[in-house]
C-alpha cells in the first residue's frame, strides 16, 4: 500500500482531473500503473477511473494507460521473424452482431503468406468471442504462450488469448468493474507479440475508430486500419466492427504517421453486396465455430467465405502483401480454396491445442 504522502498526491489529481486539467502521457502512466498494481485504495481507483472517463482522456492521456498496461500488465512473446507481422481484432460492442471474422480472416492472411499473431477473448458483448470459437475448434486457451510463438515462428500464426496475455491487473478490474473507462479503449490496444506491426482493428462507432488510430500513432504503431462497417437498409448509426459485405466500409488508416479515412464497398473488394441476415451470428457460439469451419474445409463461395476473405484482404492490403484490395481478396479466396487456411487452423491445433505436440 502506498504511504500517506502517496494516497494524498493521488487523491490531488483526482480533484484536478475533477476540474478539468489534462496529465501529460507521463502522469497518466504513473496513475495508471498505481490503479493496474493495486497500489491505492479501490475507493481512489473507482474515483480516479470515473473522474477521467466523465472529463474524457484525450490522445496522450489515453497513450500513457496504454504504456502502464503493456509495461505492468501484458505477457510478451518475441518470435523471430522478419518483415511484417499482423494482427486483426474487434473491439466487440457492435449492434450489428455477424458471425466472427477476425479469426478465419487471421488463418487466411496467414495462409496468403503474412504472419498474424492473433489476439483476442472470450465474449464480451454477443454470442461468441475469439477464444470461444476457437476452443470450440480444439485450441487449448490455456496453453503456454511460448506454444504459441514457437507456432509463429514455424506456420506463421499463433493465438495470443487475453486469458494467458493479461496479467492479474486486468482481470481484478474487469471482476469488479461494472462501468466504461479508459480500458475499455486502450484493452484492444494490447501487443503481447512483440513484433506486431500492421494491425486491423474494428470498432463500434467511426468515433472510436478515430480514437484506436490516433492512440496507435502516438505509440508508434507503422500501419493500422480501423473499420466501421455498415449494412444497406439498416440505421447508418448502427454498425460492424469488422469491413462488411453488407454494404459501405468507413475505414480509418494509419501508414507511416499519417491518417486517412477512406470509404469502401463490397465491389472495391471485387465481391457482391451481401444481406445482413446471410452473416448475421448463429445463436451460439458452436454455430459460429461450424460456419468457420465449413469455409476452411472449402465451402469457399459462401457470404461467410466472403466476409472472411474481405477481412484478410484488408490486412494484406495494408501490409503491403497485393496492390489492392480486389488482388488480396483474390488471394485470400484462393487460401480458402486450396486448403491453405485449414492448414493454419491445424497447426494452432498441433502447437497449441488440447494435446499438443511438444516444443
Amino acid at each position: 500500500m502506498s504511504s500517506e504522502e502517496e494516497l494524498r498526491r493521488f487523491g490531488r489529481m483526482i480533484s484536478r482531473i475533477a476540474r478539468g486539467e489534462v496529465l501529460s502521457r507521463d502522469e497518466a502512466a504513473e496513475a495508471y500503473r498505481q490503479v493496474i498494481l493495486d497500489e491505492q485504495p479501490e475507493l481512489q481507483q473507482g474515483a480516479f477511473l470515473a473522474a477521467h472517463q466523465a472529463r474524457g482522456p484525450n490522445t496522450a492521456e489515453f497513450s500513457g494507460a496504454w504504456d502502464a498496461l503493456d509495461a505492468h500488465d501484458t505477457a510478451k512473446i518475441h518470435p523471430r521473424l522478419e518483415g511484417p507481422v499482423g494482427d486483426i481484432v474487434g473491439t466487440g460492442s457492435d449492434a450489428l452482431k455477424t458471425v466472427n471474422a477476425s479469426t478465419p480472416a487471421a488463418l487466411i492472411a496467414a495462409a496468403c503468406g503474412l504472419p498474424v499473431a492473433k489476439k483476442g477473448a472470450r465474449l464480451v458483448t454477443g454470442v461468441s468471442g475469439a477464444s470461444d470459437i476457437l476452443e470450440h475448434l480444439g485450441v487449448d486457451l490455456e496453453a503456454p504462450l511460448q506454444q504459441a510463438q514457437r507456432c509463429l515462428e514455424v506456420h506463421g500464426v499463433g493465438y495470443l488469448p487475453g486469458e494467458a496475455f493479461l496479467r492479474s491487473g486486468w482481470a481484478r478490474l474487469i471482476q469488479r468493474m461494472r462501468f466504461t473507462s479508459a480500458f475499455n479503449i486502450i484493452g484492444p490496444l494490447t501487443m503481447p507479440c512483440a513484433r506486431t506491426s500492421h494491425i486491423l482493428i474494428g470498432a463500434y462507432s467511426p468515433g472510436v475508430c478515430d480514437q484506436l488510430v490516433a492512440i496507435l500513432r502516438e505509440i508508434g504503431m507503422p500501419a493500422a486500419l480501423a473499420p466501421f462497417g455498415r449494412a444497406e437498409g439498416h440505421d447508418p448509426q448502427l454498425g460492424m466492427d469488422e469491413i462488411s459485405p453488407c454494404g459501405p466500409t468507413r475505414m480509418v488508416r494509419l501508414v507511416d504517421g499519417r491518417i486517412d479515412v477512406l470509404e469502401v464497398t463490397p465491389g472495391d473488394f471485387g465481391l457482391p453486396l451481401r444481406s445482413l441476415e446471410e452473416v448475421a451470428s448463429s445463436a451460439h457460439a458452436e454455430g459460429n465455430a461450424r460456419r468457420i469451419q465449413a469455409a476452411l474445409e472449402g465451402r469457399y463461395d459462401t457470404p461467410e467465405a466472403d466476409f472472411f476473405a474481405m477481412n484478410a484482404a484488408a490486412l494484406l492490403w495494408l501490409a503491403g502483401r497485393a496492390p489492392s484490395l480486389a488482388r488480396a481478396t483474390d488471394q485470400a479466396k484462393e487460401a480458402l480454396a486450396t486448403g491453405g487456411a485449414l492448414e493454419k487452423l491445424n497447426a494452432l491445433r498441433r502447437f497449441q491445442g488440447r494435446v499438443a505436440d511438444p516444443v
